[in-house]
């Protein structure tokens, strides 16, 4: 069973609680020790951003308080991978790893933001362009047809006319550079500060353990 802690019970405080969020409390806690006497396999896993503001006796309840740090360079990679999905790109793996070095620091959350904004580039080069190209490919149905597709001014059988001119159903979309996730990493920084890894190793430090 998977809950979100931030549902959980945050620290009690007489001063700031009603009577029936303490009684709404007090019954959680015993409902999850008559969990703990269950000589069935059941797991009950949490999650929260902020630990440190989980009453005391749900801690307690936790028996195994696991920090889960933000992905590194390899972690990066694969998630960058699994986000793309079967978007047309050019990219290599040695483009992706580059790209994972330079998203230091950004949470998983962080790198499906900067993946959604380095593949709608594409999206938007077809938006400015003033010229397209006709060119011959093969659909998902394996039938090739012509379709359009942004290009240079200078390039043979560049004919003037913007996306407005194109039937939707034969533009072809240019596919996702390294350019693009140049321009994205200039936009979106990560989410996680320093302060807030320093409040999370400081609460592993004093009551969990590494993950």
């Amino acid at each position: 069973d998977h809950r979100d802690l931030h549902s959980f019970p945050t620290r009690r405080s007489s001063d700031l609680e009603s009577d029936a969020a303490r009684r709404i409390k007090t019954e959680l806690l015993a409902q999850m020790d008559g969990v703990k006497q269950d000589t069935g396999s059941l797991l009950v896993l949490g999650a929260t951003n902020t630990p440190w503001d989980l009453d005391t006796a749900i801690r307690r309840r936790f028996e195994k308080r696991i920090y889960i740090p933000l992905p590194e360079s390899e972690a990066r990679t694969t998630m960058l991978k699994l986000a793309i999905g079967s978007t047309p790109n050019d990219l290599s793996n040695a483009d992706l790893v580059a790209i994972a070095k330079r998203a230091d620091g950004f949470s998983g959350a962080d790198i499906s933001i900067l993946v959604r904004d380095a593949i709608f580039e594409p999206v938007r080069r077809c938006r400015r362009a003033k010229t397209f190209k006709r060119i011959s490919q093969a659909g998902p149905d394996g039938v090739v047809r012509e379709y359009w597709t942004p290009c240079s001014p200078g390039v043979p059988g560049a004919v003037e006319m913007s996306l407005m001119d194109v039937p939707a159903p034969e533009l072809l979309e240019p596919k996702v550079l390294v350019g693009d996730f140049e321009l994205a990493l200039e936009k979106c920084r990560p989410s996680v500060s320093p302060g807030d890894l320093k409040a999370h190793e400081e609460f592993t430090r004093d009551f969990g353990m590494d993950g």
